[in-house]
């Protein structure tokens, strides 16, 4: 049982996986700054509100028994703009660096391999093996008529 838990830890894909929940972790920081610091404020300022979180649609007012019912689709702009801030680093640096590694080591090499020739086929040993015969019985044929024989 431990030995299967050892192989199963020591798969190249588990440790690749391990180190992209790390770095995605850290990553999560740097997005999330980017995000409430700096896009969150523009868009607040588009809507002419004080942050992008109190941005909605109010459904019903407050009254003072109950709350008002907004709909705060500010937070879900944010959460998109963060998905496609997260999906844009992710492709432009890694997806297109790794395209880029893999096509090169895939590229043909500069200058083609000498080609080997390839053995010849049964068919093709047997016509030469044939016409080899057939030369030979003539020559001999040929070589009787001038010797008399």
């Amino acid at each position: 049982m431990l030995k299967g838990f050892k192989e199963f830890i020591l798969r190249g894909n588990v440790i690749d996986l391990a180190v992209a929940v790390v770095i995605g972790a850290a990553f999560t920081g740097i997005v999330n700054a980017l995000v409430t610091g700096l896009f969150n404020p523009v868009i607040a300022l588009l809507f002419d509100a004080d942050s992008l979180a109190t941005v909605g649609t109010t459904l019903r007012e407050g009254t003072e028994t109950s709350d008002p019912i907004v709909l705060q689709w500010g937070v879900i702009v944010s959460s998109i703009i963060q998905f496609f801030l997260v999906a844009a680093v992710v492709y432009f640096a890694l997806i297109v660096p790794i395209n880029y590694l893999k096509k090169k080591a895939f590229r043909a090499p500069a200058e083609p391999s000498p080609v080997e020739p390839s053995p010849p086929t049964e068919l093709e040993m047997l016509v030469e093996i044939r016409d080899l015969l057939a030369r030979g019985t003539q020559a001999s044929a040929d070589h009787g008529k001038h010797t008399g024989e």
